[in-house]
């Protein structure tokens, strides 16, 4: 029996990494053999057993419990427990999925040790190497010799950095395939609460580069506040987040007319919000993917996005980081209605049994 080590980081990487997990339990059970590592490199609150149950996939097998850190620190810290396991498990592949610090950090531990790696979301680029998931996306890619594309970009990003045909895989989206699967189940439960009266936006930031940087977040919270007048906002506040807003003096009140503070919300409560909403306004890469498969326009708060597909086919349009590029795009999306798109190729709830189907054969 094949054995696969799954590598996850950070509640976004469970939510990917969770339809592989189903997959190779619903059809592969005699012929793979799936150990799933929490590497802990973010720590959440929300991950309880209730996550895992609602991803219909069991806790992690390992908690390397690794923790917060710099960049350099954190990646050390994982690279020596994840070696651990592999001299332990002597895995046949070590699947990573992303961009984060256990991405790059277990992928270069299994390469070193002879093992196989799988990367799924492979060849996804911005060419700002001022992101440190850049840096993770480009190096990962290199160590790789299974490259999962989730986008035709990525193809020709790996080809032009020499990766053989034979490496690359397009297979879809395994986000869009998590998204499609909880949509499903959300038709089978009951809503304990009611949904804000439409129309209304949704926001979401967290990324670094928008947060830790002080004028960058007034311009962004300004802009905010100018279209929660006219459009309301609800907003799941990131940890991070929050303490960068505190830190500056924003916090909730008057000064936040129809912007709605939230919590952190688990992911089918997330999604039972912004699936009804008009717009979305988020620096989040997940996001930019499933409003374009369900077709909710969406002002993405970055210079700059490693998905083109979503802006080229999808629903997405880049708004900038500063108040007015923001505001600029909102008035279009007023005048228009909002960017129509497409569900880009692949995108059908299946990138998980090509994935599999892969990983079992080779």
């Amino acid at each position: 029996m094949k054995k696969l080590v799954l590598i996850a980081g950070a509640r976004p990487n469970f939510i990917k990494i969770s339809p592989l997990m189903r997959t190779m339990a619903r059809s592969y059970g005699d012929r793979l053999n799936p150990i799933l590592v929490h590497t802990g490199q973010h720590y959440d609150h929300e991950m309880s057993q209730a996550f895992f149950d609602e991803l219909e996939i069991p806790p992690p097998d390992y908690y390397l419990g690794v923790g917060s850190g710099s960049h350099a620190n954190q990646t050390a810290q994982i690279m020596i427990a994840f070696e651990e396991v592999c001299l332990q498990e002597e895995p046949d592949v070590v699947v990573v999925v992303g961009d984060v610090n256990s991405t790059v950090a277990c992928a270069l531990v299994a390469k070193k040790l002879g093992i196989r790696v799988a990367h799924v979301e492979a060849g996804l680029r911005s060419y700002d190497l001022t992101m440190p998931e850049e840096i993770n996306r480009m190096v990962t890619d290199v160590l790789s010799d299974f490259l999962f594309v989730t986008e035709r970009s990525g193809i020709n990003n790996l080809k032009k950095e020499g990766k053989a045909d034979r490496a690359i895989h397009f297979v879809g989206n395994v986000m869009v395939d998590t998204l499609y699967f909880q949509l499903s189940r959300l038709e089978k439960t009951e809503n304990p609460s009611p949904q804000p009266a439409e129309p209304f936006a949704v926001l979401t930031l967290h990324r670094p580069s928008n947060v830790d940087d002080e004028e960058k977040l007034r311009e962004i919270m300004g802009a905010m506040a100018i279209i929660a007048a006219e459009l309301p906002i609800y907003f799941p506040v990131h940890p991070r987040t929050q303490q960068c807003l505190q830190a500056v003096g924003f916090t909730e009140g008057r000064m936040w007319k129809n912007l709605t503070f939230l919590p952190p919300l688990p992911y089918q409560t997330f999604l039972r919000l912004w699936k009804d909403a008009a717009l979305v306004l988020t620096d989040s890469g997940g996001m930019q993917e499933e409003t374009t498969a369900l077709g909710i326009p969406c002002l993405t708060l970055r210079e700059n996005t490693e998905r083109p597909v979503t802006i080229n086919e999808g629903t997405n349009i880049l708004a900038g980081t500063s108040a007015s590029t923001i505001l600029a795009a909102y008035a279009s999306f007023k005048t228009s209605g909002g960017k129509r798109g497409r569900i880009p190729e692949l995108w059908d709830g299946k990138a998980a049994e090509r994935i599999v189907a892969v990983l079992a054969e080779d």
